[in-house]
């Protein structure tokens, strides 16, 4: 038998749609891969931060006095440092030069510590708050602005001693503790001759992920 003329336009059509539908999917499929592929070209993005480090010997002080902490009122173990550029997300090359041409404008320069203080987070738990000198300022300005950083609170030059979540009451026992494992901590100066890019993911409270990626050497006044 032969299909009427109504029932061939109807299958017409529907092979038409089913064409069409076909090309769709086609199309769709090639754009996604187009997108799969550029997301797959584009450069990784981590969190980095900038750190100064104190020299060796202050180094050493300053990991006993955060030991001592630590044995009373937990949290993860970390390099001492001043940081100067907090958390940025950026890709590595991005990151190595930004720090790169930072420091061609930087030279060392002396921090001196103030009080220990405590913070309302995490990562501002117990500090040793640094005098805001000219030098200190600088450079933390100098840097914010090469890396296009930017805060909603103005830079607090601060080398933390402990990394925790604590009550008002344990900040308060943590801070005299401070004080007592070293008493004469509150006069400490050193100098800072070398900045360092690290890898800091925030979400990671137990510090593991993170890692130096590079330091330079600052020019000697």
């Amino acid at each position: 038998m032969f299909a009427s003329p109504g029932s061939r336009l109807i299958l017409i059509r529907f092979l038409s749609l089913l064409g069409i539908l076909s090309l769709s999917l086609f199309i769709v499929s090639i754009s996604m891969d187009v997108q799969v592929d550029e997301a797959a070209q584009q450069p990784k993005k981590d969190v980095y931060s900038v750190w100064a480090l104190p020299p060796e010997d202050v180094t050493e002080r300053v990991k006993k006095l955060m030991f001592g902490l630590r044995s009373e009122f937990g949290g993860p173990e970390f390099e001492p440092h001043v940081t100067v550029v907090g958390a940025i997300s950026l890709t590595e090359d991005e990151a190595r030069d930004k720090l790169k041409k930072a420091c061609e404008d930087l030279k060392s320069y002396n921090a001196t510590v103030e009080r220990v203080a405590t913070g309302t987070f995490f990562y501002q738990c117990v500090f040793l708050l640094l005098h805001p000198t000219t030098e200190v300022m600088e450079t933390g300005a100098n840097c914010w602005a090469h890396f296009g950083y930017e805060s909603p609170t103005p830079y607090m030059p601060h080398l933390s001693i402990l990394y925790a979540d604590l009550t008002e009451e344990e900040k308060k026992r943590a801070q005299q503790k401070a004080n007592t494992l070293d008493e004469s901590i509150e006069s400490l100066n050193f100098p800072i001759t070398r900045l360092a890019l690290y890898k800091t993911d925030t979400e990671d409270k137990t510090l593991k992920s993170w890692e130096k990626v590079t330091e330079i050497s600052l020019q000697h006044n």
